[in-house]
């Protein structure tokens, strides 16, 4: 019995690594996902998830990318056109402009979800840039603990 749970624990192995090492780069369908690809994390943008955000001719999966993006390159969002795509109006407006909730499920799991009108419990974008560079974000467990309490 030892040696079969080896012998499928060796081709499982075995299939795992061809299939990380295939070549997809001639594919027309790799070539679309590299156009449409965060630059920070290299993420698929998906447009069906409405976390997006964006900065010149950039697309981010997620707004907290969007800021590690900016910090990498000493970019001053702050004093920089950016945009994100808004859950209750389901339209892109200037960061600075949204209100961002800090419990949503987004695709890098940072939490961040904007939002044009004020509801309860919402940050600004200044705050937003101060958590993620201090990773006080939901892809911190603590944090994640801290914000869902018994939900985690």
């Amino acid at each position: 019995m030892r040696e079969f749970k080896l012998f499928i624990l060796s081709i499982t192995v075995m299939f795992n690594i061809i299939g990380c090492s295939s070549n997809e780069s001639t594919s027309a369908n790799s070539l679309k996902k590299s156009s449409s690809s965060c630059p920070k994390c290299n993420m698929h943008i998906d447009e069906t998830k409405h976390f997006t955000a964006s900065f010149e001719q950039h697309d981010f999966d997620d707004i907290g990318c969007l800021v590690l993006y900016s910090k990498d390159n000493n970019i001053d969002l702050k004093n920089s056109p950016s945009k994100v795509f808004t859950n209750d109006t389901h339209r892109y407006i200037d960061s600075m402009d949204a209100y961002y909730k800090t419990d949503e499920i987004t695709p890098m799991n940072y939490g961040f979800g904007a939002y044009e009108h004020k509801i309860l419990n919402t940050i600004d974008f200044n705050e937003l840039i101060l958590r993620m560079l201090r990773g006080e974000n939901m892809s911190n467990p603590k944090i994640r603990k801290q914000i869902l309490g018994d939900k985690a």
